[in-house]
């Protein structure tokens, strides 16, 4: 019988494992409920996968299945297609396949075709999903990105809520829980959100020590000085780096003035096309001292191991995101540095960020009313038509997509955002109807932000000040 550490030399072609992840996989395979939280790129998804294989091998007349939980469609086909370039049986199912395609995979698992499956909760609101898992033997269930099932996470997403009953429908299988970045409070909602109690979700938490990440916050005051500072930044770090923007406009003024000065660079934003996205990652991962400007829509799939430096030329909007994002450098174990270039004035930005992401509730029955009596318009003429009806003046404010986004995360609606076409399949839901728990959300976010100023005028250790707002002791 093949050992974990077998399986990781035979099928991932590596001599050892890091840090826990061996003891994790020990304790998923003796049938204990896991949360790892580790940094990104670190190796999570190893702590499930080969559980997978291991029971797949171990009972390969009757093949049980792993199910992996994840918010992250486009990751899903990239996960799939390296699992399966290693012999691994895995596949997906998603909104991006067609009808034929999804039946057929349907068939294919039924029979018990694939050791790994990828699907996103939405999922478990298809009656025809349900029925096909449910003649599986699910032998471990992962739930990828576990901060999204927490109201108190970053990415809150409702049906991660229903991961409990999810896990009761298939039989209360083992359950590992994976993500970059929990509070304490965090930690607590997702023990709760599964169903089990905190003691009994085995916490392995790796940390945020990166003995080699510099961690600096450089005052500035107009997009010149920071300019001096990317450059400077750059020449004294030579190699692959990433500076990150809030704002796409902001982005590509700050590309405009490095082209007139000779500067190569690359630029990724959720604006380009998706071939030219996928072009420049390519790029970016393939070939050696790439600098790229991007929006924090450059993140996923990043598992590039000599980033030597990571600069948030904009204030991101939580510490959550940001040490997601500087998260990203130096996987290599060698010196690398990570520089805030703070200005005060980035804070307005990040404030109406939150605003256009908290919509009130005679927001959200307003966007409801216009979809259940005027639907036929609202889908005919677009998001600017009703934004227009919506906001009259204020042509920028976003908070119609975020509304709209809400609406599909509930189940409300379903369809495309973009173009918009869809249909009203439910009532408003009593959560998006409750002012108090609304405004407690908005509270939440805003305090994320301050958490981030206090952590730019911060005057001493800095790696101290994260581990304390993620809950954990730090020895300098």
């Amino acid at each position: 019988m093949q050992s974990p550490r077998d399986i990781l030399q035979d099928c991932f072609g590596h001599a050892d494992f890091r840090g826990q992840q061996l003891n994790v996989i020990e304790h998923v395979l003796a049938g204990r409920h896991t949360l790892v939280i580790m940094p990104t790129g670190m190796g999570k998804s190893l702590c499930y996968q080969i559980p997978a294989i291991h029971f797949a091998v171990q009972l390969a007349e009757r093949r049980p299945l792993t199910l992996v939980i994840s918010p992250l469609i486009a990751l899903m086909k990239d996960q799939v297609d390296a699992l399966r370039s290693k012999n691994i049986p895995a596949t997906f199912i998603n909104s991006s396949l067609t009808r034929q395609v999804r039946e057929q995979r349907y068939e294919e698992i039924g029979r018990g075709d694939y050791a790994l499956l990828y699907v996103t909760p939405e999922r478990f609101r298809k009656p025809d999903f349900l029925d096909v898992i449910c003649r599986r033997d699910v032998r471990l269930l992962a739930v990828d990105e576990a901060h999204c099932i927490s109201e108190w996470g970053h990415d809150f997403r409702p049906d991660y809520t229903r991961l409990g009953d999810i896990r009761e429908t298939l039989g209360n299988p083992t359950t590992i829980a994976l993500t970059a970045t929990a509070t304490p409070d965090v930690q607590r909602d997702i023990a709760r959100q599964l169903g089990l109690d905190e003691d009994a979700l085995l916490l392995f938490h790796e940390g945020i020590d990166r003995p080699n990440l510099s961690l600096d916050v450089i005052d500035t005051w107009q997009d010149d000085e920071k300019l001096q500072h990317l450059l400077r930044i750059r020449d004294e770090h030579p190699g692959t780096g990433i500076v990150y923007f809030t704002l796409i406009k902001t982005l590509m003024r700050f590309s405009d003035k490095l082209w007139e000065m000779d500067v190569p660079h690359l630029v990724y934003h959720g604006d380009l096309e998706r071939g030219r996205r996928r072009q420049v990652q390519e790029q970016f991962m393939n070939e050696p001292e790439h600098l790229v400007l991007a929006t924090n829509a450059f993140g996923m799939g990043i598992d590039k191991e000599d980033i030597r430096y990571v600069t948030h030329a904009d204030v991101p909007g939580s510490m959550e995101s940001y040490y997601q994002e500087i998260g990203r450098a130096g996987r290599d174990g060698l010196p690398s540095r990570c520089v805030l270039l703070y200005d005060q004035r980035d804070l307005a930005t990040q404030m109406e960020f939150i605003r256009w992401s908290n919509p009130d509730t005679e927001f959200y029955e307003r966007v409801y009313d216009f979809l259940e009596h005027e639907l036929e318009q609202v889908n005919a003429f677009g998001t600017d038509w009703l934004r227009e009806r919506l906001h009259h003046r204020d042509k920028h404010d976003r908070r119609l997509e975020s509304a709209l986004a809400m609406l599909d995360r509930y189940g409300v609606i379903e369809g495309s955002l973009s173009p918009l076409n869809v249909e009203v399949v439910s009532e408003l839901p009593a959560a998006l109807r409750d002012q108090e728990r609304l405004n407690d959300k908005l509270k939440r976010d805003q305090q994320k932000l301050y958490s981030l100023v206090q952590y730019a005028r911060y005057e001493g250790d800095r790696k101290a000040f994260i581990h304390n707002y993620f809950g954990l002791p730090y020895d300098a």
